[in-house]
């Protein structure tokens, strides 16, 4: 959830030591760019405006290996060697990304990343997901690193090189060396306090409207639950949210004026508000809640889990610090939550008001020195928001447009 920050970083507690466990701050990851334990290359080295609130931005390498199938190079190996064993031709279909080339729909890409990593010291572990717009779009990235048995997850003291399984599921994709795709925070292990947030403060948190409006009635501790929106304001035509067409031209990255409509169905408000999700189809819906998350705290979208349904509802489910978190208020303000939902297996009925997924909430190591939001960014008081290459239409506009109501719209 991070594309713009802000400089400013407004109180809402008291300040935490540097040395409490937790999500490492911008200040704390531009000390690992300044003592070399994240680098570039010579070239391409790390710019300012990678790193954001609580997570650095990585950026994709100068090739892209097509691959058959998805993998993990397992202890004994590194990625590249477990590439060249899977395929011995690699190095002759891979795809140059000096000037741009097209990742295509359906395929499997591995590309090095231009960032490397030294995890000195035991106390932290690192952690990868997409970035809002890569999620958006429905690409799948998954972090891959040397010797790994999981993906989007490094070790402590992991030293070496990083590379990113790409996989666009609704659209093709033309990217470049240098494009933006997934992220990467840090997380120290051990230290002085706590991870988990005492129910006390979390009941706070709560009371104050600071993370949610409207309250649930679910307070388990750190993971608020959410619902999705298939209501809106109940106007006739409004829309709701979004389906991928099936067959639609590629979308360049570096691009910000596409007509969504040549890309995505919009699924209006009529009458009643049940969604019928057909599978292996890609949705763009909202949440009912407003969200947001204070200044000392980071917040992640949990797993797809099947208590809510044989669905999933993000590919990049992290959340910066100040998202969505009003200023003025220290409330939650406007912005709801993006969700990026695929079904499995069989068609599922959603509700308007049906609980969908859960967000959990962490402790940072210490408050950053920037948050999420201020002036152009993408999403801060976002409602129902496709990624950042599209023009934004109001529903009137799909309305004069003539669009139809399709078989899984709502009805």
């Amino acid at each position: 959830m991070n594309e713009v920050v802000s400089k400013s970083a407004p109180t809402s507690a008291p300040a935490r030591a540097d040395d409490f466990t937790g999500i490492l701050p911008s200040q704390a990851i531009r000390g690992m760019v300044a003592s070399d334990d994240i680098v570039g290359t010579l070239l391409r080295p790390i710019e300012p405006d990678q790193i954001q609130p609580a997570s650095i931005d990585l950026r994709l390498g100068e090739f892209a290996y097509p691959v058959d199938t998805s993998f993990l190079p397992g202890k004994d190996l590194t990625v590249m060697e477990k590439l060249k064993r899977l395929d011995p031709d690699v190095e002759s279909v891979k795809l140059d990304l000096s000037k741009g080339n097209v990742l295509e729909k359906g395929r499997i890409y591995v590309i090095p990343l231009l960032e490397s990593v030294n995890l000195r010291t035991s106390e932290l572990m690192a952690f990868s997901n997409p970035k809002s717009s890569t999620g958006r779009l429905d690409i799948l990235t998954r972090l891959l690193a040397d010797k790994a048995t999981h993906f989007d997850q490094l070790e402590e003291r992991y030293r070496g090189s990083l590379y990113l399984e790409v996989a666009p599921r609704s659209f093709s994709v033309v990217v470049r060396t240098g494009t933006r795709l997934n992220q990467l925070r840090f997380s120290r292990t051990r230290g002085e306090g706590a991870k988990a947030i005492p129910m006390s403060d979390w009941n706070q948190l709560l009371d104050d409207r600071q993370i949610v409006d409207p309250v649930p009635i679910d307070r388990k501790r750190g993971v608020l639950p959410f619902t999705v929106d298939l209501e809106g304001s109940r106007t006739e035509g409004e829309v709701l949210g979004y389906r991928a067409k099936k067959y639609a031209k590629r979308i360049d990255l570096d691009r910000r004026d596409y007509d969504p409509l040549e890309f995505w169905e919009p699924i209006m408000f009529h009458k009643s508000s049940p969604l019928i999700l057909v599978p292996d189809e890609f949705y763009i819906l909202m949440t009912k809640e407003a969200i947001a998350v204070p200044p000392d705290y980071a917040a992640e979208m949990m797993p797809y889990d099947t208590r809510a349904g044989e669905f999933r509802v993000h590919y990049a489910g992290f959340f910066d610090p100040g998202f969505g978190w009003d200023v003025t208020t220290k409330r939650a303000g406007s912005s709801r939550g993006v969700l990026e939902v695929r079904s499995h297996e069989v068609p599922f009925l959603l509700e308007h008001g049906q609980t969908v997924g859960w967000l959990r909430y962490e402790r940072m190591a210490a408050r950053p020195g920037m948050l999420y939001g201020g002036a152009g960014s993408n999403y801060q008081g976002q409602g129902l928001k496709l990624s950042k290459h599209f023009a934004q239409l109001l529903s009137k506009q799909f309305a004069r447009q003539g669009v139809e109501r399709e078989g899984q719209q709502v009805k």
